[in-house]
């Protein structure tokens, strides 16, 4: 856990608090907390017991663990609902499940990284590490770069900071000024790929979900495997998920902002 909760005060830890607890992905006991992380004792204690009377973490005294509570479930759900592009390309990712048969994410960014909103699995499944609400690196994903290609300068830096560059593959780009240049050509093609740079075997072809004035709402990709496609017959389906992305674009520019009525 960083010492300071991210430069935000008292808040920021107590969501870096949050934050671990959530990435034990079980119940976690006390000793762990404080095995993997920076704070004292009695910060970290004093942090678990205001999070948990806020309904936030939920403890079993009789296992003496904590667990994400009640009260932000009901806040994921609402988030979900109100600033995931999940619900309304819901329909639009169905459809272009059922056209190409192969497996479909839908991310968004999270600080920096991939977070997986939404996924249709393929005809065939394969298993892979990509699930709904898991995040993932940026820096070697196919929808990951699609976005970073597409920020704005100062957000492309401030998204580069937090890229740990490790290499998970051979064909990982594992520095910043590869995934530059990499980014470049993205933005000159149109779509990104992902080569087996995050897990051996697994490929994409991903394009960028972008409001009119060009700015990121997410990504969305197709996924195979090197055992049953190649990368040209993705860029292939490119014209079915640029078509997708415009959809699930205009659909949500047309919920959050609206055209202004004539009625009072």
């Amino acid at each position: 856990m960083g010492a300071d909760g991210g430069g935000d005060g008292t808040v920021g830890k107590a969501l870096d608090v949050l934050d671990r607890v959530a990435e034990f992905g079980r119940p976690v006991r006390f000793s762990e907390l404080l095995a993997c992380g920076s704070y004292p004792k009695a910060t970290l204690y004093r942090f678990l017991q205001a999070l948990t009377h806020q309904g936030m973490l939920a403890y079993d005294p009789d296992r003496q663990t904590y667990a994400p509570g009640v009260r932000l479930v009901r806040l994921a759900h609402a988030a979900w609902a109100q600033s995931s592009l999940a619900p309304l390309a819901r329909p639009f990712i169905d459809r272009l499940s059922a056209d190409v048969g192969e497996t479909i994410h839908l991310a968004q960014l999270d600080l920096g990284q991939v977070l997986y909103v939404d996924k249709r699995n393929a005809a065939r499944p394969v298993e892979m590490f990509s699930q709904a609400g898991k995040v993932g690196p940026a820096f070697c994903t196919g929808v990951g770069k699609a976005m970073l290609a597409h920020l704005p300068p100062e957000a492309l830096e401030q998204a580069l900071d937090r890229q740990s560059f490790h290499r998970f593959t051979p064909q990982t780009l594992d520095s910043r000024e590869k995934l530059l240049a990499e980014l470049a050509a993205i933005r000159a093609r149109g779509h990104s790929f992902d080569n087996e740079e995050h897990e051996p075997g697994i490929i994409c072809i991903a394009l960028p979900i972008l409001t009119r004035a060009g700015r990121v709402m997410g990504a969305l990709s197709i996924t195979s495997t090197t055992a049953r496609s190649t990368r040209e017959a993705l860029v292939g389906l490119a014209p079915r998920i640029a078509q997708t992305a415009t959809e699930i674009a205009m659909a949500a520019e047309s919920w959050r902002f609206p055209e202004a009525g004539g009625g009072a």
